[in-house]
């Protein structure tokens, strides 16, 4: 296929958009501290806002950034910058329809150099 995926625009609320996405970056901050107490990888989590730095220990980053105007997360990794959009309860690829939590376990496995598994936070209730 070429192109992008033709994906409907966003249909959450800002107030939706801002819940999702926050807890996306709760989520990964969450599993970098976690690995790094269990001694899995020394990496560095810092977050500023909608901005959160994931450094690794050979220096390389991943930096996922909230881009509320769109309603997108937006990945940039050693491998290059991706977006995401909310559709039907997964974060996907607007170009490629991949998944975003897989796409980060894949980038973070590779620049960390080890597998490294994110997962999404289990929905409440």
């Amino acid at each position: 296929m070429s192109g992008p995926l033709t994906q409907p625009s966003s249909t959450l609320s800002d107030a939706e958009y801002l819940r999702l996405s926050g807890s996306v970056l709760a989520c990964i901050e969450a599993t970098a501290d976690r690995w790094l107490q269990d001694d899995v990888i020394d990496i560095d989590a810092h977050r500023t806002g909608g901005l959160l730095e994931l450094r690794f220990p050979n220096g390389t980053q991943l930096i996922v950034n909230l881009q509320p105007p769109l309603h997108e997360l937006w990945l940039a990794a050693k491998a290059g910058g991706f977006h995401y959009r909310h559709v039907q309860g997964r974060w996907v690829d607007t170009r490629d329809g991949s998944e975003f939590f897989e796409a980060l376990s894949k980038h973070a496995s590779v620049q960390g150099g080890k597998p490294l598994r994110f997962e999404p936070a289990a929905p409440p209730g």
